[in-house]
Formats: structure tokens, sequence, C-alpha cells
């Protein structure tokens, strides 16, 4: 057996030298060094690629949010830098929104009135059949690296009559620092949401009630306005207004600055890809010098009205909602959007009829609300719902009565609730044939006033000419 083993490992010997078996390992060795020799370099290589890369996204993305930093500052809201795109300091861009509507009532729109309220500005109804809704040129530009302007000119039917109105004439700064905006010149006020949006822009026909009430449709004025928008993640945007206060409502022109001042605040933000909200707090003070209404019309009539003096301090709290699956609104989106309005005010008010005048005092607590849903369920179609509501608890007390009977004057001024709170329920269809046009249906049942009126509109929307996309 012993024989057998020596002879096995002699022949494995002769078969297999011990060098060659020695040879063939290094060259193993060898092979699997350089194999890992190239491994390595490409992991140093690809980890070269991957700092890189890491430091010019990182770079990007600062870049990224100190751009956007610098355009919300100047665009967010009051935003130029968005209409920027449209418009340069050679080639100013001109657009021209035409509007008109069909519209019917089962009540005189001439004695339209929300009880309690003094309206004025352009709170009236239109009037019935075809008209002529406001029309708007707009010419605006990039006036160089420090300023943009904008210029708005109103044309609309007043009682048979068209009237020009300069809405918009105002600059903005496009290089303030750290977020910071100023705007000078007659504007739109930032209160609230819907304030400062044009007419043709409007989900319904009309504004809200509250806004008829407590604003006479929209306020625009003389004045200056700063705002800041920090640098946070979030949306977060400061600011105050400056303005003469000559128009509803506040009261007569002055020739000083601050007779309205407000503050606001605006907060934003996304849940996710397919939703962003917005939410807003506003506050208002006006000195109101002799505002005037006639009563139970948008605007003051021969047989006289009321006149208000003294301090009206408004506060207003606004939501915003929207939906858009992915972010891309073309398809389908919802907006449910709503707004709170609370009203002080104490003073006088001057009730004139037919030449006589009686001196009452005024103290008014007054608030109202709307709150609407826009679903576009398809492409260019949309539908809408809105529901408004008013409330007025004014305390009136006749200090001179002048030469009018004292119950007619209780019974008469515009402040004068009687017990009734405005409501009005909407409905609206609208139909976009394409960006620059758009059909609209709309009923109303209207019970600002104590009988229900039923109010139907057939509205046509034209733009013609640079027209940008509305911001948020």
């Amino acid at each position: 057996m012993m024989y057998l083993r020596q002879w096995a490992l002699g022949a494995l010997l002769v078969l297999f030298p011990v060098p060659a078996v020695t040879d063939e390992l290094q060259d193993i060795r060898q092979q699997i060094d350089a194999l890992q020799q190239e491994y390595e370099a490409r992991i140093r290589a690809l980890e070269e690629r991957l700092n890189t890369a890491e430091q010019e996204a990182a770079a990007a993305r600062s870049q990224a949010e100190e751009a956007e930093r610098t355009a919300a500052a100047v665009a967010a809201a009051p935003a130029p830098a968005a209409q920027q795109e449209k418009a340069n300091t050679f080639n100013p861009a001109v657009s021209l929104i035409l509007q008109g509507s069909l519209n019917s009532y089962s009540q005189d729109p001439e004695d339209y009135a929300l009880p309690g309220f003094q309206l004025g500005g352009e709170a009236g109804l239109p009037a019935e059949g075809l008209t002529l809704d406001e029309t708007e040129l707009v010419v605006s530009a990039t006036v160089d690296q420090l300023f943009y302007g904008r210029f708005t000119l109103g044309l609309h039917d007043d009682e048979g009559e068209t009237e020009v109105e300069v809405e918009e004439a105002f600059v903005d700064t496009l290089a303030m620092p750290a977020g910071t905006a100023l705007r000078f010149g007659r504007f739109y006020s930032d209160i609230g949401y819907l304030n400062r949006v044009h007419s043709h822009a409007w989900d319904f026909r009309d504004q809200p009630l509250v806004y008829r009430a407590m604003l006479g449709e929209q306020y625009t004025d003389d004045g200056l306005q700063f705002n800041w928008v920090a640098p946070t993640d979030i949306f977060l945007r400061l600011g105050g207004e400056a303005y003469r206060g000559s128009r509803f409502p506040g009261g007569e022109a002055s020739e000083t600055l601050g007779n309205v001042q407000t503050l606001f605040a605006k907060l934003g933000g996304d849940v996710g890809s397919s939703h962003s909200w917005q939410a807003g707090l506003s506050q208002m003070w006006v000195d109101s010098v002799d505002r005037s209404s006639g009563h139970g019309h948008g605007h003051e009539d021969e047989e006289g009205g009321d006149a208000f003096t003294g301090d009206s301090d408004l506060t207003i709290a606004d939501f915003v909602w929207k939906w858009s699956p992915n972010g891309n609104p073309t398809e389908r989106n919802l907006i449910l959007q709503g707004e709170y309005f609370y009203r002080r005010e104490d003073g006088t008010d001057m009730f004139t009829e037919e030449g006589d005048s009686a001196l009452l005092d005024y103290d008014g607590r007054q608030q109202g609300l709307y709150a609407q849903l826009v679903y576009q369920f398809m492409p260019r179609w949309r539908a809408g719902i809105r529901y408004d509501w008013l409330d007025a608890d004014n305390d009136l007390a006749i200090i001179d009565v002048g030469g009018l009977d004292p119950d007619e004057v209780l019974e008469e001024t515009a402040f004068n609730s009687d017990g009734h709170s405005p409501s009005r329920w909407s409905l609206m269809a609208d139909w976009s044939p394409s960006e620059f046009s758009r059909l609209r249906l709309q009923y109303n049942r209207d019970k600002s006033r104590p009988v229900a009126d039923n109010q139907w509109t057939l509205q046509y929307i034209m733009s013609l000419g640079a027209h940008g996309a509305h911001e948020f």
C-alpha cells in the first residue's frame, strides 16, 4: 500500500511539475491585481464624476432659489416680472379687452339697493338688454433695468353714456434689494384676493356682494405700495399701501397721501404636485370725507342721498385652494375660493333729499362673505357655483333733522337695513374656444332686496394682442 501511494505521488509530479503550477498561480495573481487596479481606478473616476455632479447641482439649486426669490420679490405680487416676458423697452406690450353682455332682470335694475350699505363706485347693476361692459386698453413695458410701467384705460357704459377712465398708471421697481419692491402711481389695492383682479379674469360676470357693498366693486386710487417677499421655502409676502382716499370707500379728493392706509399678508404653498393654496389677511383704514351715494343707487342722483364722514375700518380674510392633476390645469382643474369681510364705521351721515338735509350720528358694524367653486371638467369648459351673504347692524340717531320728516329720514337712508340681510346664489357655465375668447352664461337668484330678482346674463370676453398669464 505504501508503495502504491509513493507511485501515485511520483506520477503526479511527472504530470504536473511544481514550477509549472507555481508559474500559473503567479499569472492568475497578476491578472487579479490588474483587474483590481482597473476596478479601483474606475471607482475613483465615478466618485469624482459624482462629486462634480453634486457640486453643480447644488450650485444650480442655489442659483434657482436666488432667482426664484428675486422673481417673487418683483413678480409675486405686484408682478411685473411675469409681464416682462411680453414686453421690452422698445416694443411695449399692447392689448385690448372687449367685454359685453346681454342682461335680463325680473326686478327693475334702477331700484337696486343693498339695505344697510351705501353704494358707491361702480356698484350698481348694468342696464337691461345688450350693454357694453368694461373695455380695457393696456400698454406695458420694462422701462429699463430699474423700472417697469403699466397703463390701463377703461371704457364702460353708465346710464346710457360711455365713460373713459384711467384705471391704472403705475411704475414698479425691479432692482430693490432683499426681496423688496415698490409701486407708485394709480393701481388696484392688494387687499383681499379679488380686488386686484381685472374684470375679464373674474370667474363670474360680477363681483361678490361684499366687494360691491364695501369697496364699490374694486378699490383703485393714487398711492404708494411697499412689499417684501420672505426668503423662505413657503411663500410669504407682506406689504402696505397709502392712498389719497379720493375714491370709494374714501370720499372727496384729498391733496395728502394717507387718507386710506392698508396692510396685508399673503401666505401660500404647494401640497404635492397637484394642490396649491394661498391665505391672506388684510386691514384697511379709511378717513372718509363726504363719501356720497344716491339712496338705492350706485351713484349720487339729483334728489340727493347719503354723505358719510368719519372712520371706516375694514378687515378681510381670504383663502384659495387650487387643484389640477400633476399641476397641469389644461385638462381639468378646480378652484375653491372664499373671503370674509368685517367693517366698523363711526361718524356722521348727511342725508339729503330734494334740497333739504338732515344730520345723523352713525355707528355701523357690517359683515359679509362669499364662497365659490369653479370646476373645469374638460378642456375649454367650466362650471361654477357661488354664494353671497351680507349683514348690517347700524345704529342711527338724528342730530339735526333740518326740514325733513325724521321718520322718513331714518327709513330712507341707505344705512337702514330694515332687518334684511342681502344674499345671492349664482350659477355659471363658460366656454373658451381659445385662450383669447370666452362666452359665459350666468344665473343669479339675487335677494339683495326683500323681493328676489332672477338675473340672467350672457357675456362675451375677447382679448386682442399681447396678454400674459394671470397670477395665482
